[in-house]
């Protein structure tokens, strides 16, 4: 009995979540073929598909893709990261990432907020430029009220925060030599400001090996922030629905998975080889539900938004770039240098 239930859940389930791993694979493709960031081709892509998430064979499939196949993701994202990576930059380092995080999600939601953005939005938006753009969005997006233009606003998130990501990947590098920061400390900068890894990654090499090494740890340090920050975020919008009589959101209980795994990682109890597997299993998993979420929006919706969310996005983004600069150059005793 119970192997029935499954069978007909994995059915109605099978329709949705191939055209969403479809989507994902083929934005993939994509990507490696020709360059750009696969989250954007993978809402584009999946956005031309939009008339399918109103077929009944099709939304339950989706609509699972864009939650529980985006936490699985995040869960994953903790085999990414340990202890022992974060401590071997120093305290200093740990501390200007911690401040840049907490200034941005809070100077960020103010920002939002004097723009013109509801609250969630605002979070939403300062957030995903704090510790890791589209991840981050999604996770943050997860525990937030959602209300009728909830994914809207996701998506929109994702795609000027990728966007954003990549023209800093270009724009950063030669940045670092403008302002005479040596390998290290544009390591530093780079991985304490851009929104997503890969362009992280990308534009720390740009620069040297050196910095590309640095860049990649320091924005892992980030990672690290994005359960506290999810869990504290949860938690200061289920009391303010509670004090409202509204309805809250259940605690991220795939925060624990996170942790969980991250934990084990730092412990040695994630094999090496591994480490590779679950990171492009997280990557592929995050892939799956924005390609869902593409298919769940329709581009005159992204449209009717207009230009104040993004304005937003770009103001958070210097605000974190311009403390980011000031704190490394500040700071030179005290940084890798």
């Amino acid at each position: 009995m119970p192997h029935l239930k499954l069978h007909d859940f994995a059915r109605r389930l099978a329709p949705g979540l191939l055209i969403a791993g479809a989507v994902a694979l083929s934005s993939m493709f994509i990507a490696s073929r020709y360059g750009g960031p696969v989250m954007l081709y993978a809402i584009l892509f999946g956005i031309a598909f939009n008339f399918l998430s109103e077929d009944e064979k099709c939304a339950p499939g989706i609509q699972f893709a864009s939650k529980r196949v985006l936490q699985l993701g995040v869960i994953l994202l903790g085999a990414s990261v340990t202890f022992s990576e974060i401590a071997a930059l120093g305290w200093a380092t740990a501390l200007l990432v911690a401040t840049g995080v907490t200034l941005t999600i809070l100077a960020g939601w103010a920002i939002g907020r004097a723009g013109g953005l509801a609250s969630p939005h605002a979070v939403l938006s300062a957030g995903a430029v704090a510790i890791c753009g589209a991840s981050a969005a999604m996770a943050i997006a997860s525990v937030l009220p959602q209300g009728k233009d909830a994914e809207r606003n996701l998506i929109l998130t994702v795609v000027s925060v990728t966007t954003l990501s990549t023209i800093a990947m270009v724009a950063y590098p030669p940045l670092t030599h403008l302002i005479g920061l040596t390998d290290m400390q544009a390591g530093v900068f780079l991985g304490a400001t851009i929104h997503d890894v890969a362009q992280v990654i990308g534009a720390g090499y740009i620069v040297s090996d050196e910095a590309g090494a640095v860049a990649a740890v320091v924005k892992l340090m980030r990672v690290t922030l994005l359960a506290p920050a999810v869990f504290l975020i949860a938690m200061t919008f289920a009391r303010k629905a509670s004090s409202t009589n509204a309805a809250g959101r259940a605690f991220p209980v795939f925060l624990l998975g996170f942790a969980a795994l991250m934990a084990a990682n730092s412990a040695g109890l994630v094999p090496a080889a591994a480490d590779d597997a679950l990171a492009g299993a997280s990557r592929f998993c995050l892939t799956v539900a924005v390609s869902a979420l593409g298919v769940k929006t329709a581009l005159k919706n992204l449209v009717a938004v207009g230009p104040r969310p993004i304005a937003a996005l770009v103001l958070q983004t210097l605000l974190l770039a311009g403390f980011a600069a000031a704190a490394v150059i500040l700071g030179a005793g005290y940084l890798p240098h």
